[in-house]
């Protein structure tokens, strides 16, 4: 196995990952990542496989955990009790209750409200140069996810603040500092969930939180640190992929020059897909061998974690041709942006939503919409995102 070494706070890497996935590809499905200290996945088979392979999950095998350091404990405590770290039985039982709440018609039944937060941000543009990222990218899926869940929207920028640094503890660039800080910010999301879970229980409305909470008291129970781990990656992963998808699908149709026609109705979906394809907003999800495993030429022994790059995956070209050029008419096939198995993204028809209709409202009511800077990435990997998208409408 042929061995690569790439820092992921590189900033060449940061602004640009996809040269270095092109030749680590070229290498084969698997690659060892030495910046990582771990196989990675890069062709689109190999991720798509592992990602399905019940022999690999999120859990940390038995005889590996360790008692994390304590000054993380309510971040860990959160993370103990989360359906994305969870296998089955666990998962299976997790994830049937989310799915009891979180139903389509739930869903549907914000598509009308989606529309009508979408001209009501573009009501507010101003006329000078701004930044589209809390404009309007951030706006729809925290907003929307509040309304789901049942939290007031003027809690929106706490959630927001809470939910960054919480997920900051996967970045490359993570420093003791950020460790504090997601600590504290664990804790006062805790705290302000077990207060609204309680004021829930006595005060039921017709929103998810309430509905999670009926499934806990149905037989089938979530503990309330269930509850609470639930609520917040339901409003962490809600929020923080959609921001990114929006803005990146945006540069990248205005730096391309990509016209109208591909916001229309009959074009709309494939035209998500392919952002979703060309420049998803996270890049590696990470799973451990649960025996000793022969794939793709290599010998995982229980315990190895891999590296599945879904940026990589996304742009093969034994998948796709010229997977290096954004085309909104290409023809739909599956991508690894949502992950895939037990873990495929139980959000994915919600964000593939506010994609679809904020997009299509944002073009339709600002045909003239432009780049006033140069946009740049942040430092974030693995996750993939804009620190601004200065526009001009």
């Amino acid at each position: 196995m042929k061995t690569v070494i790439q820092s992921p706070v590189d900033p060449g890497f940061v602004q640009n990952p996809y040269p270095f996935y092109d030749k680590a590809r070229a290498y084969g499905d698997l690659v060892y990542w030495k910046d990582y200290g771990k196989v990675a996945a890069v062709s689109h088979r190999a991720v798509s496989a592992l990602l399905k392979d019940r022999r690999f999950g999120r859990e940390v095998p038995e005889e590996l955990q360790t008692p994390g350091p304590a000054h993380l404990a309510p971040w860990l405590a959160v993370e103990a009790h989360s359906l994305l770290e969870a296998e089955p039985p666990r998962h299976t039982r997790l994830r049937a209750l989310v799915m009891r709440a979180f139903t389509s018609r739930a869903i549907a039944a914000l598509e009308p409200t989606i529309h009508e937060l979408s001209h009501a941000l573009i009501d507010s543009f101003p006329d000078a140069p701004f930044d589209l990222l809390p404009a309007f990218c951030t706006q729809i899926p925290v907003i929307t996810i509040c309304r789901l869940l049942g939290v007031p929207e003027d809690m929106a920028p706490s959630l927001l603040r809470w939910s960054h640094d919480m997920v900051a503890m996967y970045q490359a660039s993570r420093t003791p500092e950020t460790e504090t800080v997601a600590a504290r910010s664990s804790q006062e999301f805790t705290d302000f969930l077990m207060g609204y879970i309680e004021q829930r229980r006595t005060d039921p409305q017709d929103d998810l939180i309430t509905r999670l909470i009926a499934a806990e008291e149905d037989g089938e129970k979530l503990s309330r640190d269930e509850l609470v781990a639930t609520c917040i990656l339901l409003l962490n992963a809600g929020h923080e992929a959609t921001v990114h998808s929006l803005g990146n699908g945006v540069k990248t149709v205005l730096q391309l020059g990509i016209g109208r026609q591909a916001f229309m109705p009959d074009t709309i979906d494939g035209t998500v897909e392919e952002i979703l394809r060309y420049d998803p907003p996270l890049h590696m999800f990470t799973r451990y061998a649960y025996e000793d495993i022969e794939a793709f030429d290599h010998t995982f022994k229980r315990g190895d974690e891999v590296a599945l790059l879904l940026g990589a995956a996304n742009r093969d070209p034994a998948v796709w041709s010229d997977p290096d050029r954004f085309d909104p008419t290409r023809p739909i096939v599956t991508n690894t942006s949502f992950g895939g198995g037990l873990h495929f993204c139980v959000g994915a028809p919600l964000a593939r939503m506010e994609m679809r209709i904020g997009l299509s409202v944002l073009f339709d009511r600002c045909p003239n919409l432009r780049l006033s800077a140069e946009p740049e990435y942040s430092n974030t990997y693995h996750f993939h995102g804009l620190t601004k998208l200065m526009v001009q409408t």
